[in-house]
């Protein structure tokens, strides 16, 4: 019988709500850091437009890869989704690792939305003005879109994460 309530303890039937946050996490804070990194450097293209019509297709490119940001969050949530089948075979250290693998992609991909986005902005204003400082401003978003690739892979290394034994 304590063997019994020790499985229980090890998969209970609350543990799939903390592997959906994770879905969550993943799929809400990447977005925000996608919707904000676009919002941002759109604004900046948009301002650059209007005095230099020519370089608005090259200016786009920060918009461009602050719209990727919201994919990785995207691929968490459905990895996780689709582990979480059956509710009593679920265990906590499986929902425990899904739910911090939601964050790192979601928090990682936030903080590269906000690098790309005020990056982006001010980088697109700069190239209209000198030309020169285009190769600068790319290597900028690269490292910063880097932030959020890393959290990416941390995320699928802790989904991988499992513990199935609930059944004796």
């Amino acid at each position: 019988m304590l063997l019994l309530e020790a499985v229980k303890d090890l998969c209970p039937v609350y543990a799939p709500f903390f592997g959906f946050m994770g879905c969550a996490c993943a799929l809400v804070f990447a977005n925000l850091g996608s919707c904000y990194g676009t919002a941002k450097a759109g604004v900046g293209v948009c301002a650059m437009g209007v005095l230099h019509p020519q370089l608005v297709m090259k200016s786009t490119i920060p918009t461009i890869m602050a719209g990727v940001l919201g994919i990785y969050g995207l691929i968490i949530a459905v990895l996780i989704n689709t582990a979480i089948t059956d509710p009593g075979k679920y265990s906590m250290y499986t929902a425990s690792a899904h739910l911090s693998a939601g964050l790192c992609c979601g928090f990682s991909a936030l903080a590269a939305g906000i690098c790309l986005g005020i990056v982006g902005d001010a980088g697109v204003r700069a190239n209209a003005r000198q030309p020169k400082l285009f190769v600068g401003m790319m290597l900028i978003l690269i490292f910063g879109e880097a932030l959020a690739i890393y959290g990416l892979i941390i995320a699928i290394i802790l989904y991988g994460q499992k513990y199935e034994k609930c059944t004796l």
